[in-house]
C-alpha cells in the first residue's frame, strides 16, 4: 500500500481528499495534516510515501515543506493540491521535486488519475537495473496520464479501462487484434474502444503499410495526451 500524507489548511477539503484517496486501491491516508509544521512533525513519526500538499497554508507555504523534505532527505514524493496557478509557484514546484501538480478546484476522476499514474511510476521503477530511452519515456510519460473522459452511451466503464490500462501498460503500439487478444474481447469491441481513446488525445494513431498495400492501423499511448 502506498501510504499517503494529505496537507491542506481547511479540514474540510483535507477530509474529502482523504476520502478520495482511499476510494482509489493500493492507497492508503497515513495521516492529515492542516499546517507546514504539522505536516513535517507527521513525515518525521509516520511512514509516509506520498504528500498531497497544499501550497496555502497558514505558517509557511506548501513549498517551503517540500524544500524541507528535500533538505532533511526524505524519499518522499509530492503531488501539489493547491488553487495556486501562477507560472512563477508552478515552476518553483517542479524545482523542489513535484512529480505532478493538480489545480483546485478538481473531480475525484482528476485526483485517482494523477495517484494512478503514479502507482503506475512506481511499478515501472520497482524493477530497478538500467533503463533504455523509451522506458525513460514512458516513466516520465506515467506522470502525464490523464483521467479517463466521460464515456459515451453504450460504453462501459470497466471495459475502458482494461483498455486504458493495457494500452498504457503496452511496449509499443498496437492493433486492435493485439489489444484484443491482450485483453480477451472481440476485435469490434477493441477497435471501439481504440476509436474513443483517439477522439479524447489518448492514444495516437499510426499507419503501417504491408505487402497488401492495405495499411494497418496501429495505436499508441500517447503520454502526455
Amino acid at each position: 500500500m502506498i501510504q499517503v500524507l494529505v496537507v491542506d489548511d481547511d479540514t474540510r477539503v483535507a477530509d474529502v481528499n482523504a476520502a478520495y484517496v482511499a476510494k482509489v486501491p493500493g492507497f492508503r491516508v497515513a495521516a492529515k495534516a492542516h499546517s507546514a509544521a504539522e505536516a513535517l512533525e507527521r513525515i518525521e513519526d509516520r511512514d509516509v510515501d506520498l504528500v498531497l500538499l497544499d501550497h496555502y497554508l497558514p505558517d509557511e507555504t506548501g513549498l517551503d515543506v517540500a524544500r524541507a523534505v528535500r533538505e532533511r532527505g526524505h524519499q518522499i514524493d509530492v503531488i501539489m493540491v493547491t488553487a495556486a496557478r501562477d507560472v512563477a509557484t508552478v515552476q518553483a514546484a517542479m524545482r523542489h521535486g513535484a512529480l505532478q501538480y493538480l489545480v483546485k478546484p478538481f473531480s475525484f476522476a482528476g485526483l485517482r488519475g494523477k495517484l494512478e499514474a503514479y502507482a503506475t511510476l512506481r511499478r515501472t521503477l520497482d524493477g530497478g537495473g538500467e533503463a533504455e530511452q523509451a522506458e525513460v519515456d514512458r516513466f516520465f510519460g506515467a506522470l502525464s496520464a490523464t483521467p479517463a473522459p466521460e464515456l459515451p452511451k453504450g460504453h462501459s466503464p470497466t471495459t475502458a479501462e482494461l483498455v486504458r490500462k493495457a494500452m498504457m501498460n503496452a511496449e509499443g503500439p498496437l492493433s486492435a487484434q493485439e489489444l484484443a487478444d491482450l485483453t480477451g474481447l472481440s476485435r469490434q469491441t477493441a477497435q471501439r474502444y481504440l476509436k474513443l481513446l483517439e477522439r479524447t488525445g489518448r492514444v495516437r494513431l499510426s499507419l503501417k503499410y504491408g505487402d497488401t498495400g492495405r495499411p494497418e492501423h496501429r495505436y499508441e499511448w500517447a503520454a502526455a495526451g
